[in-house]
């Protein structure tokens, strides 16, 4: 854990001081702090922009520090039009044999499937998907086979066995899934949210970020609050979470803690940016800028405590099979420079390459012929993988000063200045921006292609639990959860995620890692249900410390 974070271990929690209940169309998580409350706690203007407009709505507000809020929303209930179905997953167009299946194909192949399942005697019937238009993305998506009404997931497990007997396979899935365009305005829910408000005006602790005791391993949101004795967390950005695809627990995109820049940019995805010092938070586009510097000339640093070689979610200039983001694939590039803190572990990944080690005057100090090491006490260590083995064997032999720059410049060109009150989260897409809907869904690589939108189904389109970001006019930080894949909770698409936001009165904000990462802390305890059952160890939590702020 940074320095700045165990200085906060010290301090203690705050105290729950206010409820509020709401019905039907209550007020804002912020208002409620600003005690722009009714005398029944109402202000029925407010709601979400979610589901039919006459739905039922209650939220609860819990003070759980002068300017912090929890707000538990429910929405909505029980839909009797929802029902559980088998979704079958469709053979490539394709004269591969070995081509993948995919949920999605073309209206003739959606056709012919369901033909060769209703030959079997399955009442199979082809869906056209129709998704919300996005900033860069939406549409038509394509065709899906469907066969059955169940009342219960259970039910599904005969017609699975039929539908794998015709030669398919299947899942059963829960159609209050289904993100499809006009959805959003028709089903009834139900919906269940946590919103955490912070106000920087009255509030006396600190936003920060948090990873635990070392980069590479992960911990649940639960243990990184109490860890910290943080009054409220979340989840915060992706992160590596299959040991095939680098370090498991390392931020999967830019990670700064305690004004420590520990992970690289994924080209110019949105990042969470808190001022700790002013409890304010952005969100902006930043981009990495490291390199390493000798007497005898410099060299591009590829990254900052991961793997060698493998980059999850891509984005760097020389990756393949591509030099944007792309969400969920791990990237990879032979030869690269990388260089480790004492945060990322114990030891460095081993394997073969070079190593030079770094003190803390900058001064080389030893070469390793094969990498995998202690990081040296306040300093560095660089590996080396490929052609840039020779390229750092001459930038840097022992005795040598060399100089490491973990760098990161916003929009403008111009560095990101932190301070050990900074901290940066990854994330994606963008949601909102300047008051108004922009999802970028393909500028921030969640468009795969050639894939026939099966990703873009799964992730964007249907919903899903997720956890978001921002900020409101008055410059108040909202950190929401919303609960999925359950018929208790339905979970949101990203244009759903998005209406949220602006119906909680949010300016700019954007996407964090969600699913069965999504989870929201408060009182010692987890507010929400995630959706594997328990709690997801995870990379990264965004915290609301208590206590004084620095320098007051």
């Amino acid at each position: 854990m940074n320095d700045f974070l165990k200085h906060r271990t010290a301090l203690t929690g705050g105290l729950v001081v206010a409820v509020v209940s709401a019905l039907l169309s209550p007020v804002s998580p912020a208002q409620a702090d600003d005690g722009r409350i009714g005398d029944n706690g109402t202000d029925q203007s407010s709601h979400l922009n979610l589901g039919a407009a006459d739905l039922p709505e209650s939220r609860t507000v819990t003070t759980l520090a002068p300017g912090v809020t929890l707000t538990k929303i429910s929405r909505g209930g029980a839909d009797s039009s929802l029902f559980w179905t088998a979704e079958v997953a469709i053979p490539a167009d394709s004269p591969d044999p070995d081509a993948p299946t995919s949920a999605l194909s073309s209206q003739d192949t959606a056709e012919r499937t369901a033909d060769k399942l209703k030959a079997a005697g399955i009442d199979a019937r082809v869906e056209h998907v129709q998704s919300p238009q996005l900033a860069d993305a939406g549409g038509d998506l394509g065709y899906r086979v469907r066969a059955g009404h169940l009342a219960a997931q259970a039910d599904g497990a005969a017609l699975v066995a039929q539908i794998k007997a015709a030669g398919f396979a299947s899942s059963v899935i829960y159609t209050g899934w289904d993100g499809d365009a006009g959805t959003s305005t028709t089903t009834r829910g139900p919906w269940n949210l946590d919103v955490i408000t912070v106000d920087p005006g009255k509030y006396q602790g600190q936003l920060a970020a948090s990873f635990g005791p070392d980069l590479e391993k992960r911990e649940t949101t639960s243990q990184l609050a109490s860890d910290a004795h943080a009054l409220a967390a979340v989840n915060a950005g992706f992160f590596v979470f299959d040991p095939k695809a680098g370090a498991e627990g390392d931020p999967a995109g830019v990670g700064v803690y305690g004004g420590r820049v520990l992970s690289e940019a994924v080209a110019d995805r949105p990042a969470f940016v808190i001022d700790g010092k002013k409890n304010s938070s952005s969100i902006q586009r930043l981009t990495w800028a490291g390199k390493v510097s000798a007497p005898s000339g410099e060299a591009a640093l590829d990254g900052i405590d991961r793997v060698p070689g493998l980059i999850r979610n891509c984005g760097g200039a020389n990756d393949l099979p591509t030099s944007g983001p792309l969400q969920d694939v791990t990237c990879t590039n032979s030869n690269e420079l990388v260089t480790f803190t004492p945060e990322f572990g114990p030891t460095t990944p081993a394997g073969p390459g070079l190593e030079v080690m770094v003190d803390s005057h900058d001064t080389v100090t030893s070469i390793a012929e094969t990498r995998g090491a202690a990081v040296p006490a306040g300093g560095h260590t660089i590996q080396a993988t490929g052609t840039d083995v020779a390229r750092l064997r001459a930038l840097a032999p022992v005795g040598a000063k060399l100089r490491i720059d973990a760098g990161l410049l916003g929009q403008d060109g111009k560095p990101l200045h932190t301070n050990k009150a900074t901290s940066v989260v990854n994330g994606g897409p963008l949601l909102v921006k300047d008051g108004s809907e922009d999802v970028t869904v393909r500028h921030d690589g969640m468009v795969h292609p050639n894939d026939g939108n099966s990703f873009y189904y799964g992730w964007v389109h249907k919903r899903n639990p997720r956890t978001f970001a921002g900020t409101d006019a008055q410059g108040r930080t909202m950190l929401v959860t919303a609960d999925g894949r359950s018929t208790a909770s339905l979970g949101l698409s990203l244009k759903e995620e998005a209406d949220v936001a602006l119906s909680l009165g949010m300016v700019q904000a954007m996407n964090l890692d969600g699913g069965g990462s999504t989870t929201a802390v408060a009182q010692g305890k987890v507010q929400n249900s995630p959706s594997g059952g328990s709690e997801r160890a995870i990379g990264d939590a965004l915290l609301v410390l208590p206590g004084r702020k620095d320098g007051q």
